[in-house]
């Protein structure tokens, strides 16, 4: 199935099709600041290519130096509450004390490293 994410003015578009590799929860200080919540989805202190619109500033996808295969796009840029939730909780570190999640998820203090698809704990 495709889904189609975009911005908040709609100019800028993201389509992807097939389930996320995974979904992570960051509560990097650069996620917060970024969306504007207590948290977001990227981070690592590591080089992030961040594409947004230019007319209305929306983060809809970015390239991430600790994932060179895989795409990053915002869950809420696809506006669609049937998207899965996060498996991974990450930079928990700089995580606002009352964020939590009623579901079992990994929990890391701060970006894990992705092996194959699949997310393990920084070396």
């Amino acid at each position: 199935m495709t889904k189609i994410a975009h911005c908040s003015c709609g100019s800028l578009h993201a389509e992807a099709t097939g389930v996320p590799a995974f979904v992570g929860a960051c509560h990097c200080i650069e996620c917060q600041r970024r969306t504007g919540s207590p948290f977001g989805v990227s981070d690592s202190g590591r080089k992030i290519e961040r594409h947004f619109c230019p007319n209305c500033g929306s983060t809809v996808f970015w390239f991430a130096e600790f994932a060179p295969d895989l795409i990053g796009i915002a869950v809420d840029a696809f506006a669609d509450p049937s998207m899965p939730p996060p498996t991974v909780s990450v930079c928990e570190t700089t995580r606002h004390p009352w964020v939590t999640f009623d579901h079992q998820l990994d929990h890391f203090g701060h970006q894990p490293e992705l092996s194959k698809g699949a997310v393990t704990a920084p070396r």
